[in-house]
Formats: structure tokens, C-alpha cells, sequence
């Protein structure tokens, strides 16, 4: 190897190493500061792609628990009015038992008052338990609705849907059906050939649609001599529809992610529904009007107690739910932990050894520069 000192070699090659080395440790003081990895796309694309995709579910479950901790807690507000009505039915069964007996004739007028009285606090108990202004226990989270299309007989397509107590309170809803003349009839027919027939006449009739395991009240109004432009006098396919009302409990947009529910009204005028008597209807001023309210209270009791049975087994779904996003959350938030986190026991190691290159590295571009100087004792003096 000739000597010469035009081009250091030598030197050339230490600052080389040198460069790489303080780039390193630069690189570890980096991670060491900031605790990642992955602090630019540059470091690691496709490790930051799948973290960014798992940090963005984490954040979502994040709120999905939020919204699950929200609903349990609408559902805390709705029991807790729920039991004070069951409660106040629990006194009006005692006044109804006492009235219904003749000995407390005398006293009938003050049990009735005492009846009247909590009759209006069911009511009004009922329509002020709220969350956040939405009336809890009217009929909470049922929409419906109706539509209209041209084909030769009536069909009613319910599938999937839920109208009415013990799920979704007690809606109604009203068609205007047109007919050619009077004495006509409308056979409403289900799958399992269970039928309803309906006389066709001016003003409104009632279609029970219980008989056909479906609890949906629909009043239809028939106008006779009114057909406008239907090709038939019973053109048409009312199709009803139902939805609960949904909580985002997951990332995605299907059934899986959302919890559904509704509660049934329980105000005075949807509860004890016998013979078409609510608890609003009922009196105590005589001893057979109590004995008739018995039957109207006892159910109403049922009807209230349903409602409570539902709201718990729905509090103890969003529970799991919530339980279940704590744990994903935990488990997504460990993966993208491994992924984007730096290993701060090994990045202390690297920086170690990156300081002690550096040194070594100074220390021998110090000795490449001064090779050239040697070269000088052999031009002589």
C-alpha cells in the first residue's frame, strides 16, 4: 500500500463511520425522548399503517363505551320512575281491596280521592322521568312507518318489525282507504291463515292485529264513493316498519355494533288494559267500580313489571357490552403498543453503544489526519 496525502483514506473512511454512527444515535435519542418506534412514515410504513388502523378502533370502542355507559345509565332514570309507579300501583291495589269491601262503604269518597291523586302522580311520573329532554316512559324509541303502492288485494309485511307492548308501547296509525260502494269487505290474512274481516263503511273501523301475533293497533277510515284513481276499490300494500332506538356500541356500520331498544309507555293510559279499561278509566267511588278496578290494577302491575324486566335484561346486555369493549380496548391498545411503542431497555443499549462508537470514531479520524504528517519525515528537512 503506497503512501500518499493528495486523498486520507483512512480519514475518509472514519468520518464515514463516524456520520453513521452519530445518525444512529441520533435515531435512539429520538425514540428514547418521544417513547415510539415508528415517529415518521419513513421509519416503518407498513408497521405505521396497522397502528394508525388500530389506534383509530381503539379510539372508537373509547366512545362506543361511552355510549354503552350512557344508555345503562338512560336505563338507571327509566327504572328508577318505573318503581315509583309500581310502587304508587302497589297503593292503589291496597285502596281498591279496601274499598272493595263493604264495610268501608262510608269511606269510599276519600279512598277515591286518595285513588284520583295517585292516578295523576302515575301520570305525571311517567311523562317527567327524562334523559336529557326525551321522555323515558311514554313509548321511548319507537318510530313507524307507512307506505303505499298499487297492487290487486291489501298485504301487510311486518317482518322484523315490533309495534307495540310489551316491547314498543302502543302505537296507531291511520290509513285513508277509498271503496266504491258500501257493503264491500277487507279480509286482512297472515302467513298461518289466521284472518280479520272488516265491512266496508263511512268513518273509522279498528284493525287488532294481536290475533296475528303482532301488536299494532291501525285505524283505517273508509270513504265511500271516493275512489280517485285507483284502479280497484283495494289497490294498495301498506307495508309497516319498525326501529328501536340505537346505540353505537362498536367501529362498524351493522346490527353487531349497535344495541337496540325500546320501552314501553307506561303512563295511565297504557297500563291495565282490561276490557278496555286503563288505570286512567278506573274508580273506587262504589264497591262494584273497585272490585272491576282489581283486574284493571293487576294488570297494570304486569304491564309495569314487564316493562321493569325488560329494562333490566337490557341493563345487563349493555353491561357485557361494556365489559367487552373495556377489554378490547386493552387488548388493541397492547397490539398497537408492540407495534408503534419503542422497546426502551434495547434503544438504552444502542444509544450505549452508539456513544462509545462515537468516541471511538472521533478518537481514530483524530489519528487518520495526523497519518499524513508521518509522510513529511520522509522529504527530509
Amino acid at each position: 500500500m503506497g503512501l500518499r496525502i493528495n486523498t486520507n483514506i483512512a480519514a475518509l473512511n472514519a468520518h464515514r463511520n463516524l456520520e453513521l454512527t452519530d445518525a444512529r444515535m441520533a435515531k435512539n435519542m429520538e425514540r428514547l425522548s418521544s417513547g415510539l418506534r415508528i415517529n415518521r412514515a419513513a421509519d416503518d410504513a407498513a408497521g405505521l399503517a396497522i397502528a394508525q388502523k388500530l389506534s383509530a378502533q381503539v379510539r372508537s370502542f373509547t366512545v362506543a363505551s361511552r355510549n354503552a355507559s350512557q344508555a345503562s345509565s338512560l336505563l338507571q332514570v327509566a327504572e328508577g320512575g318505573a318503581d315509583q309507579i309500581h310502587s304508587m300501583l302497589l297503593r292503589l291495589n291496597e285502596l281498591a281491596t279496601q274499598a272493595a269491601s263493604y264495610n268501608n262503604s262510608a269511606n269510599l269518597s276519600d279512598i277515591d280521592a286518595e285513588a284520583t291523586k295517585l292516578k295523576e302522580e302515575i301520570n305525571r311520573v311517567a311523562n317527567a322521568t327524562k334523559y336529557l329532554n326525551t321522555n323515558l316512559l311514554t313509548g321511548f324509541g319507537l318510530k313507524g312507518a307507512g307506505t303505499l303502492t298499487a297492487v290487486n288485494t291489501y298485504g301487510f309485511d311486518v317482518s322484523g318489525a315490533s309495534l307495540g307492548p310489551p316491547v314498543n308501547g302502543s302505537p296507531t296509525a291511520t290509513y285513508i282507504i277509498s271503496a266504491a260502494a258500501d257493503g264491500t269487505s277487507l279480509t286482512i290474512t297472515n302467513s298461518s291463515n289466521v284472518s280479520q274481516t272488516l265491512s266496508v263503511a263511512n268513518g273509522a273501523q279498528t284493525l287488532n292485529f294481536s290475533t296475528f301475533g303482532i301488536s299494532l293497533k291501525t285505524t283505517a277510515a273508509f270513504a265511500l264513493g271516493d275512489t280517485g284513481g285507483i284502479v280497484t276499490a283495494f289497490a294498495g300494500t301498506i307495508t309497516i316498519t319498525g326501529t328501536n332506538a340505537a346505540f353505537q356500541v362498536g367501529d362498524k356500520n351493522d346490527t353487531h355494533s349497535r344495541v337496540s331498544f325500546s320501552i314501553s309507555s307506561i303512563d295511565y293510559t297504557a297500563i291495565g288494559t282490561d276490557g278496555g279499561t286503563q288505570i286512567s278509566g278506573i274508580s273506587l267511588a262504589t264497591q262494584s267500580d273497585a272490585q272491576a278496578a282489581l283486574t284493571v290494577i293487576e294488570d297494570a302491575i304486569t304491564d309495569v313489571n314487564n316493562v321493569r324486566a325488560a329494562i333490566g335484561a337490557i341493563a345487563n346486555k349493555l353491561e357485557y357490552t361494556y365489559a367487552n369493549l373495556q377489554v378490547s380496548i386493552e387488548n388493541l391498545s397492547a397490539s398497537e403498543s408492540v407495534i408503534r411503542d419503542a422497546d426502551m431497555a434495547m434503544e438504552m443499549v444502542s444509544f450505549t453503544k452508539s456513544q462509545i462508537l462515537l468516541q471511538s470514531g472521533t478518537a481514530m479520524l483524530a489519528q487518520a489526519n495526523m497519518a499524513p504528517q508521518n509522510i513529511l519525515s520522509l522529504l527530509g528537512r
